[in-house]
């Protein structure tokens, strides 16, 4: 991941929070049993510890590499570009970078072809994982892809990591959800049967991860919303006037903006709008999510798939405490996971040994929901974590 471009994004990533949710799909009674159409583990990926371990048993002699799944995979990973448009919304075009499987071949100067490479139909269809621009160019690259997934980076158009909380709330996450219907229905030429679109996950971290609770089904409560942003100046843990610009520009043109979202999203059932997300979105990563305000305890409560949650615990901008911490506790309708980094900012992204260990969870987290690996349980439990002294299982309670 370039440092230089984290930094080009710093103001961006200062409130690169932004946010998302809703549409008029309604969340669906999804089976959240993990697909069995991939039950055979990848050769090469590092086998699990035989049985599964309990709470306090050490691992046994040898012990693991530290974080496995942060090499490299099995599969050469090969790239496509595909601009969408959506002419149900004014003709709004939406740019996708794919990674995928794909055979490795070596041009006349003896480079690999990446470009439009041969997919890899040995172990097809792979299951699909969305993920913004960020996320997907600077964190996880192509790593997703060389484990048996197809990772796709979808662009959404006039979207700022800079700018306050708009319409990008409600854009955002349709963006997602058209490039998923159009890659089921017409995928890109030559990847033809590669993409598994009946198993898919969202992942992001920070703008993108709020994206990801958006597509996981969580649905805006407005007044929560308006009260918070109400109250934010007064707030025990106060925050920056300017973070408070940032999320509350919402509440400031709120009727403006609810007339300008479809009647079907905005449609109030129990206090909440209409969650954007689809039942084939079967688990989600959503990493220094912001959204807490947006959702409150009610809306993060629609989520009923399987989340897990990374932040640093002395992130200020998208503070652990009132975010990230707040949506774990919230998220009791589906299985949840929160794994803190001890001491880290919001800026950890810029590490590379935080890189490697965001990729090996990734892994190890859809290949467990969306691959069948049931042995891979094991590489983000909490005896995993509990080996290394700069990560806590959960909320970690120190200073």
């Amino acid at each position: 991941m370039g440092k230089i471009h984290w930094k080009i994004v710093y103001g961006s990533l200062l409130l690169l929070l932004n946010g998302c949710n809703s549409q008029n799909i309604e969340l669906s009674n999804t089976t959240l049993a993990v697909s069995q159409t991939s039950t055979q583990s990848i050769q090469g990926i590092p086998s699990a510890i035989s049985t599964p371990m309990k709470s306090g048993t050490p691992y046994s002699s040898p012990p693991p590499a530290s974080f496995p799944f942060s090499e490299p995979g099995p599969f050469f990973a090969g790239k496509h570009t595909y601009t969408i448009r959506d002419e149900s919304r004014n003709g709004r075009e939406i740019f996708l970078a794919i990674y995928y499987p794909a055979i490795k071949r070596i041009d006349a100067d003896g480079n690999p072809i990446i470009q439009d490479a041969e997919a890899d139909r040995s172990a097809s269809p792979y299951p699909l994982i969305l993920t913004g621009t960020n996320s997907g160019s600077y964190l996880f690259r192509s790593h997703l892809a060389t484990y048996g997934f197809v990772m796709v980076i979808v662009s959404s158009p006039g979207f700022s990591y800079m700018a306050p909380w708009n319409n990008a709330v409600i854009d955002g996450p349709l963006d997602f959800l058209f490039a998923l219907d159009v890659l089921t229905s017409d995928p890109p030429e030559g990847l033809e049967g590669i993409l598994d679109t009946d198993r898919v996950g969202v992942a992001g971290y920070s703008s993108d991860g709020f994206f990801s609770l958006a597509l996981s089904g969580a649905r805006i409560n407005p007044e929560n919303y308006l009260s918070q942003c109400a109250q934010a100046p007064d707030m025990d843990l106060p925050l920056r006037p300017d973070l408070i610009k940032y999320y509350c520009s919402l509440a400031k043109r709120w009727d403006e903006f609810s007339s300008q979202v479809s009647a079907d999203i905005t449609k109030v059932s129990a206090g909440l709008w209409q969650s954007t997300t689809d039942h084939r979105i079967l688990a989600a990563m959503p990493m220094a999510p912001d959204s807490a305000w947006l959702y409150g305890a009610e809306g993060l409560a629609a989520i009923h798939i399987p989340s897990l949650i990374i932040a640093g615990t002395a992130d200020d901008l998208v503070s652990y405490k009132m975010t990230s911490c707040y949506v774990y506790d919230h998220l009791v309708n589906s299985d949840r996971y929160l794994i803190s980094f001890i001491g880290k900012g919001h800026m950890m992204v810029e590490n590379q040994e935080v890189i490697r260990r965001i990729n090996h969870f990734a892994i190890a987290f859809f290949g467990y929901y969306l691959q069948s690996h049931i042995e891979y349980a094991d590489y983000f439990s909490e005896d995993f974590v509990a080996q290394f002294n700069d990560l806590a299982w959960g909320i970690y309670k120190g200073e």
